[in-house]
């Protein structure tokens, strides 16, 4: 590759693709509610300057595991409609450029979270990369219908990550927080593998939809929404959030029952991609609650 095609803008376009900015936009989101919760009161400027580091080093290796699963998956992008268009599957990319950009992006975010943070953070979130971009893309996806349920794990560790960042520890608060992203994972992916189901055959994983059908999908999705419920009202019912975030948690994880009963009882596309894209709402709005209701 010639150096001038190296900085090229287009070309760095294609690298910020690889990094999935729109995950990990949510995914620094939830570390950052992890950290303001972690600190009591208004956060001091030296509070703010680690959660900035923090925010930074967690988003490097969050783009990392996403470059590399990127190019674990680039054959089967390749076969996705939703995902045929990334450089990697398009062949604009080449694995080597790939694997260096994951290998920088993880390097210096390790190095960043070690040396400006704490040690725990910078273990936490390279055991969070190592569950994402090989546990989970290169073990558990294409081999049972639980990747989901599983590799999970993973997705629900950012506001662990934060919290860790700001205390040096893990409280069960962060836990909590876990725990309400980790049951919000499945029918949150589930309601996009039901109108994608044809995707996923072409490329032969074995999501639920493929594997056990389209209604015995859409009846754990309305399960898992009713255990999401129970453990979106855990933050009040642990004193960690009032009045505000408690109405905030009934409305939204409500509504999320509300379109996963519908779904259940009557199937279409479109509600399946109303209920997901609700579901991205839903978890959003959940923990802008819960950092408003903080301050309050």
């Amino acid at each position: 590759m010639r150096v001038d095609a190296f900085f090229s803008v287009a070309k760095w376009r294609q690298y910020n693709t690889l990094t999935k900015p729109r995950v990990i936009q949510l995914i620094v989101f939830c570390a950052l509610i992890g950290m303001v919760l972690a600190v009591p009161g208004v956060p001091s400027w030296a509070d703010i300057r680690l959660g900035a580091v923090a925010c930074l080093g967690i988003w490097l290796v969050a783009g990392a595991a996403a470059a590399f699963n990127c190019l674990v998956e680039k054959a089967i992008d390749a076969r996705m409609k939703r995902t045929s268009w990334r450089p990697t599957a398009t062949g604009d990319i080449a694995d080597y450029e790939t694997a260096m950009l994951s290998m920088v992006l993880g390097t210096l975010g390790s190095i960043v979270l070690y040396v400006w943070v704490n040690p725990i953070t910078m273990v936490l979130t390279f055991a969070t990369f190592v569950g994402y971009a090989v546990i989970y893309t290169v073990i558990l996806k294409p081999m049972t219908p639980q990747n989901i349920v599983i590799g999970g794990a993973s997705g629900a560790m950012p506001p662990v990550l934060g919290w860790a960042a700001m205390t040096g520890d893990v409280g069960p608060e962060a836990l909590i927080l876990f725990l309400i992203i980790f049951l919000w994972t499945p029918p949150h992916f589930w309601a996009l593998a039901l109108y994608r189901v044809e995707d996923y055959k072409k490329a032969g994983l074995p999501m639920l939809p493929v594997t056990h059908g389209n209604e015995f999908t859409r009846l754990q999705i309305l399960l898992y929404t009713f255990v999401l419920m129970a453990a979106c009202l855990m933050p009040f019912a642990y004193r960690m959030s009032g009045w505000l975030y408690l109405i905030a948690a009934l409305v939204l994880s409500i509504w999320f029952c509300v379109y996963a009963y519908a779904l259940w009882r009557n199937y279409s596309d479109e509600l399946a991609r109303k209920t997901f894209r609700f579901s991205l709402y839903h978890l959003s709005f959940l923990f802008l609650a819960l950092l408003v209701d903080h301050y309050i």
